[in-house]
């Protein structure tokens, strides 16, 4: 049984690098979110194989729990930055972000260098494990707070999970499984729990290559219609006139107000095929429908935001054409980056 455990396990974090590294240096197509995950599944890769070496072979140099201990720093991190990148693509990594990662490397290699897990076995175990995986932790809860709402809405207002969406729930369960068979570990002093991780991990790898490979989920552009009709976009200046009238209906009628508004409704007031409307709103402006018609009620809600109303905040996002308060606060809060609360202090102080 250990046999094959090791092997299923091994497997695994070898093939764990490999596609981290293709996803870094070598996938066509680079993308922001392509590279955030293949820094994620290489932390995790490293952290999986730190745990495996640790089981089988427990007199292993202490430099590897070292390292092991260090990349899982990252994880959380990574994960929210990935999940949020998903989310809304055409939103650049901010400044923030990236000081973040480099000043969790810097503490590190600092640390690292000068209380290393060889010399200093106690301050690691006592110290940097809890603190690591606060951090871990951190991320976790963070990816939760944006991940639930988004996918809720999105369920809400298409009736299914979409591709993207399915993948983004098969991301977070995986990492939360793993994290959680590490904390049960660390608390539990259990090894069974302390496997579970590695196993955890490699079947969600074999899982994100048979997504990849099979291209059902792993695409997270927002041209998710582009493939489909490549070869029958639409001459620049039709589509310059389509997007004038699409907006002339929109603001005229109100439409965006219909919590129900389908894609194939608008497209019918327009007199084109539903594929066409999508591949316009994907080509020429990299939306989805569903964005492209919530951008209308954010408007139209920081107008209300800035009049003189009686309405409540959940108020506002019913007459604008939200769903729910939690739908309302979440597309607020990505178009704007600010909450509606926030942005009505900021714009009437």
């Amino acid at each position: 049984m250990n046999v094959l455990i090791f092997f299923f396990s091994a497997l695994g974090v070898f093939n764990g690098f490999l596609l981290s590294l293709y996803l870094i240096f070598f996938a066509k197509k680079k993308s922001v979110s392509k590279v955030l995950l293949g820094a994620l599944v290489l932390s995790l890769s490293i952290r999986i194989g730190k745990s495996v070496l640790i089981y089988f072979d427990q007199d292993s140099p202490l430099i590897f729990r070292q390292i092991g201990l260090s990349a899982c720093i990252f994880i959380g991190p990574l994960l929210f930055y990935y999940v949020r990148n998903a989310i809304n693509p055409l939103k650049p990594i901010s400044s923030f972000s990236k000081g973040l990662l480099i000043f969790l490397l810097s503490v590190f290699m600092v640390v690292g260098f000068f209380k290393s897990y060889q010399h200093e076995p106690a301050f690691w175990n006592d110290y940097m494990v809890n603190s690591i995986y606060i951090v871990w932790l951190i991320g976790l809860i963070c990816t939760a707070y944006i991940l639930i709402p988004f996918v809720t809405a999105s369920y809400k207002e298409e009736g299914k999970l979409n591709q993207r969406n399915q993948w983004l729930v098969i991301v977070y369960l995986a990492n939360a499984l793993i994290a959680g068979a590490f904390f049960l570990a660390l608390f539990g002093n259990s090894w069974a729990y302390y496997m579970t991780g590695p196993m955890v991990f490699s079947f969600f790898l074999y899982l994100m290559a048979f997504g990849y490979f099979n291209q059902k989920w792993f695409d997270l552009s927002n041209q998710e219609s582009v493939e489909k009709y490549k070869n029958k976009k639409i001459d620049s200046a039709r589509a310059e006139k389509l997007l004038r009238d699409l907006n002339d209906l929109i603001l005229a009628e109100k439409i965006f107000v219909n919590p129900s508004l389908k894609l194939s409704e608008v497209a019918g007031k327009m007199e084109m095929p539903s594929h066409q409307l999508s591949q316009l709103l994907n080509d020429n402006l990299g939306k989805t429908f569903n964005r492209f018609i919530n951008e209308y009620r954010i408007e139209e809600a920081c107008k209300i935001l800035l009049s003189e109303h009686n309405m409540s905040l959940e108020g506002i996002g019913y007459e604008v054409g939200f769903r729910s308060k939690s739908t309302f606060f979440t597309a607020f809060k990505n178009y704007k980056d600010l909450t509606p609360s926030q942005f009505q202090k900021q714009m009437t102080s």
